[in-house]
Order: C-alpha cells, then sequence, then structure tokens
C-alpha cells in the first residue's frame, strides 16, 4: 500500500500556475537599443525548444512536490519487539531420562530426546522472550543464562547429556538456581512476567530443602511454575514402581506458584503441552504484524536532480 507521510506538500503543485496568474510586472524605463547589424543576426529560440524547458520546469517542480509529501510504502512485517518475558527451563537430567519409552517417528526414543524435540521448537519460537536453561540431576547448573538469543538457549539444550551432574533428581537444587537466575535481574528492568517451566520423571532425592518451600519463595518474587511429569508411571497409580514420577509434588510446585502440572506419557502430550504454555504465556511471535513505513521520497528527490540538471544543462546551450 502507498500513502504519503506529509501530504499537505501536494498542495503546493499548482503554485507555478497561480503565479501566471499573477499581473506581469513591466520594466520601468525604456527597452535596450541594438544596432540594426546585430538586432538581425539575432534569432529567437524556435518554439519546441520553449516547451521542452516548460517540461522539464514541470516535471522537476512536480518531483520536488512529490518528495515534499513524503511517499512511502506500507509493509506489514512481523512483531520483533521484546515481550519482556523471562522463561527459564529447568530440565531433569537424571539417570531414568534415558528410559527409552516415546515413540518419534515410528521408533523408539529416550524421554530426553523426546522433551529435546518438542523444547527445541518450543524455544525457538519465542521471539521476543528471554529464555535460559537450568539442568539438574545430583547438582544443578545453568546451561544458558536467560537471553534473547534463542539459538543459544535451544543449541545448549540438544547439547545436554545425561551424566554431566550426576544420575539423581535433585528438583529443589534445580528449582533453586532457576529462581535465583530470575531474581538476579536488574529491577530496574522488571519484566512483565516471570516463569520456570520444570521438567522431570522423578521423585525429589533433596535432603536440604523441600521443593514446594522454593515454589512458595518464587510465588513471593512473583514467579510462575509450569511443572511437566514425565513418563508413564506415577506414584499415585503405582507406588512401587522404580522410575515412577512424583506427580503430587509436581502439582503442589505448581499450585503453590500459580502455574499448571500437565502429566506427560507419549509425544503427543509432549506437543499438547508445548500448545498449551503457548497459550498460558502468549507467544510473541503470534502477535499480529505491525504496519511499517518504507520511505520512497528518495526516488522522486532523485528525479526532480536529474531534470533541473538536463535544464541547466539546455540553458547553457
Amino acid at each position: 500500500m502507498i500513502g504519503f507521510a506529509f501530504p499537505v506538500g501536494l498542495l503546493l503543485l499548482p503554485l507555478p500556475l497561480l503565479a501566471r496568474l499573477l499581473p506581469a510586472r513591466r520594466p520601468a524605463g525604456q527597452a535596450m537599443m541594438l544596432p540594426g547589424a546585430v538586432a538581425a543576426a539575432a534569432v529567437p529560440a524556435p518554439a519546441p525548444r520553449r516547451w521542452q524547458v516548460l517540461a522539464l520546469a514541470a516535471g522537476t517542480w512536480l518531483c520536488l512536490c512529490l518528495a515534499l509529501a513524503q511517499p512511502q510504502r506500507i509493509v506489514m512485517v512481523p512483531d520483533r519487539s521484546a515481550s519482556g518475558r523471562n522463561i527459564v527451563i529447568a530440565l531433569d537430567m537424571s539417570g531414568s531420562m534415558a528410559t527409552p519409552d516415546f515413540a518419534l517417528e515410528g521408533q523408539t526414543v529416550t524421554r530426553l530426546a523426546a522433551v529435546k524435540q518438542v523444547a527445541e521448537g518450543f524455544i525457538r519460537a519465542r521471539t521476543g522472550d528471554r529464555m535460559g536453561l537450568v539442568i539438574f540431576a545430583d547438582r544443578a547448573y545453568v546451561a544458558a543464562p536467560l537471553t534473547h538469543d534463542l539459538r543459544a538457549v535451544a543449541l545448549a539444550l540438544t547439547e545436554a547429556q545425561i551424566g554431566l551432574t550426576g544420575r539423581s533428581t535433585n528438583i529443589s537444587d534445580g528449582l533453586g538456581l532457576a529462581l535465583k537466575r530470575i531474581a538476579a535481574e536488574p529491577a530496574g528492568a522488571a519484566p512483565q512476567s516471570n516463569v520456570i517451566v520444570l521438567l522431570s520423571d522423578g521423585r525429589d532425592t533433596s535432603a536440604r530443602l523441600d521443593a514446594t518451600q522454593v515454589a512458595a519463595l518464587a510465588a513471593e518474587r512473583g514467579v510462575r511454575i509450569h511443572t511437566v511429569a514425565l513418563g508413564p508411571e506415577d506414584l499415585e497409580t503405582r507406588p512401587a514402581a522404580r522410575d515412577a514420577v512424583d506427580l503430587a509434588t509436581l502439582r503442589a510446585i505448581a499450585t503453590a506458584a500459580g502455574g499448571q502440572t500437565f502429566r506427560v506419557r507419549s509425544m503427543a502430550d509432549l506437543r499438547r503441552m508445548a500448545e498449551e504454555l503457548d497459550r498460558l504465556e502468549p507467544n510473541p511471535s503470534a502477535r499480529p504484524p505491525v504496519a511499517q513505513p518504507r520511505p520512497l521520497w528518495i526516488w522522486p528527490a532523485t528525479l526532480a536532480l536529474m531534470l533541473a540538471m538536463a535544464g541547466g544543462l539546455g540553458a547553457r546551450e
């Protein structure tokens, strides 16, 4: 769509015509008298030459008025502005995440591989958010700090391997470190929302701190926690199962911190979880496009300069 940023400039177009309507001023005194030989040698310019000069002058004025009106093309572009949202993914990297009980494209894959497949797409789609990654097992560490560089966070996720931090499930430490990273953000740049997404397939093995206490501290700081319970078994339905997820604890964490709990047993559940997270924490990339003007005034301005130069050269000739 083409428009004008300063359409009032087009009102200057008839100005030369209005100037011609004004009465001509006659020069005072007498005209110059030339000798007969000189007057005979003087040849008036041909009529077509005058029309050429008039056309050049009219074209120059038209282009100048168009440039003054600032023509622009309106282009709809995606909204890439920052959302002000901080999201930290706290990912369980215990030994049980190597259990192959998820089906992906006709093949059986581990829980970690299934999570990576869905979480990587979730991270890359959060344009405008700041994402971070914390992985935990015996210990917790920051695999990727909060950043707008979503490719770096996705790469840190794909390169994460089981065994780097042990093989147990220290949910409290992982959750506490994720909360610590969010709390360390400058107070002057307070975001619209702070979110932790906790993914685990086991039970909390920490003996120092209860994970629900960390969730209560997060709630005091305005941080929401969504929890994802991975695996086909949980302690509520099969208390004696070896690799059962502690669904009750994950539900209590989410409830204490104002979040949601997702029960994931398959790839379909994982994808639904990602879609629901996008609904709960609106994805900035899903915002409607914004209109962005692309200035075009340079073209009529350049043409006006070329016509003026052509008129000047013609006058010298």
